[in-house]
């Protein structure tokens, strides 16, 4: 199964693919205009985090990954091979929704090795001024996000989600994407939302929206917690944990995994009996097969 689009900051047109791949891959994207290049979905890879998520290995960069690992959570997704064109996945409509359609038409598999998680034993808080961010031990992987943003459609919102209840196509996916027309010109001078429309984020006035309506009165934090659970992905394994964010962003959120990864006695891995929780899965090796 395929889209293609361009590229939100890089404008660059792409064509994106999504190829099952066999139990212990993860998530691994491919560059197939740089003779199939691999950059694994994990930590380690992580280049760039300011208005985006990016991935770079040996020079080849991967960018703005969240909306998409975020639908792979979202959707139960543990191994995955992901093509692209460019350097830069779609865009979209700026959530994770045309990701999660696509993922389900294509159809998930079951896969016979038991997902292993990793258990979240003790606190892990970090702050920077007023921003927050921890997560703490729960049998269940939640996620509560609050952000205060100076503009009167917004101020102050909160928004709670438990991802292991099957919620987040309904209320987290459809959740777009937003900037300030007011921040237009500096960010494009920096070489940034080269790609952006009104088509594909939820561009704001001084006082209102310019592309109404909005998917959710409080669709701005929704679209953080996609974010935030797309950023996560990059532990490399989902998480048993309850997760909390005050105005972290990108770079916070990928702090937050170099935290739980680093220190081991901070986690465990475990497996837990589950019922009909699928995978994109293909009996192949790593290489993968087509959806």
């Amino acid at each position: 199964m395929e889209c293609h689009g361009i590229g939100l900051h890089s404008g660059a047109p792409v064509r994106l693919r999504l190829v099952p791949a066999s139990p212990g891959c993860g998530i691994v994207f491919r560059r197939t205009d740089l003779d199939g290049f691999q950059v694994e979905a994990v930590s380690r890879n992580v280049a760039r985090v300011s208005y985006a998520t990016s991935l770079m290995k040996k020079g080849v960069l991967i960018s703005t990954t969240e909306h998409l690992l975020s639908a792979l959570i979202g959707t139960g997704i543990d191994n995955a091979i992901v093509e692209l064109d460019n350097l830069e996945l779609p865009i979209l409509d700026g959530s994770s929704l045309p990701f999660v359609q696509m993922i389900l038409k294509a159809g998930m598999r079951k896969q016979r090795r038991a997902r292993t998680y990793l258990r979240i034993r003790r606190k892990i808080e970090l702050r920077e001024g007023d921003k927050f961010i921890a997560v703490y031990p729960a049998d269940e992987y939640s996620v509560s996000y609050t952000i205060n943003f100076p503009h009167p459609l917004i101020g102050r919102e909160s928004f709670a989600a438990e991802l292991s209840d099957g919620d987040y196509q309904r209320s987290i996916a459809p959740a777009r994407t937003f900037g300030s027309r007011q921040d237009e010109r500096a960010m494009r001078d920096m070489g940034l939302i080269r790609g952006a429309s009104l088509e594909n984020c939820i561009v704001l006035t001084q006082d209102g929206v310019e592309n109404p309506p909005l998917r959710f009165p409080n669709e701005f934090v929704r679209h953080k917690v996609l974010d935030l659970i797309g950023d996560l992905a990059l532990i490399g394994r989902r998480i048993l944990g309850r997760v909390v964010a005050d105005r972290a962003g990108h770079a916070m959120h990928t702090a937050l995994v170099s935290r739980i990864l680093k220190d081991r006695t901070l986690t465990e891995e475990t497996t837990v009996d589950e019922i009909a929780k699928p995978v994109l899965a293909s009996r192949q090796a790593c290489a993968g097969q087509p959806v």
